[in-house]
């Protein structure tokens, strides 16, 4: 456990500075507020999501990764984005 605190996964919060600690959670809501930016102005992102969870506890494949490679690599995925946006975008 300890190299989830302090080693491999980030600095230990107790080894950082007041200011360090400061520094860190600025960037942490910096981020947090530029992902929050990029989800908005990318609504497929969502639709991608949204539509792999509805078919796969739809389908409930056995094997999930499998499901999800054959999912993001189905050649007919991006027309499928590209109507749901159209449609959302008629019923705004």
């Amino acid at each position: 456990m300890e190299s989830l605190l302090g080693g491999t996964l980030g600095p230990n919060p107790a080894t950082l500075s007041p200011e360090q600690l400061e520094q860190l959670r600025d960037f942490k809501i910096q981020t947090r507020i530029a992902n929050e930016k990029y989800l908005r102005t990318h609504k497929e992102v969502s639709l991608l999501i949204s539509g792999f969870f509805r078919e796969m506890f739809l389908k409930r494949p056995d094997d999930i990764l499998e499901f999800a490679a054959y999912y993001f690599t189905d050649p007919r995925l991006p027309n499928k984005i590209h109507m749901q946006l159209i449609k959302d975008k008629k019923e705004a």
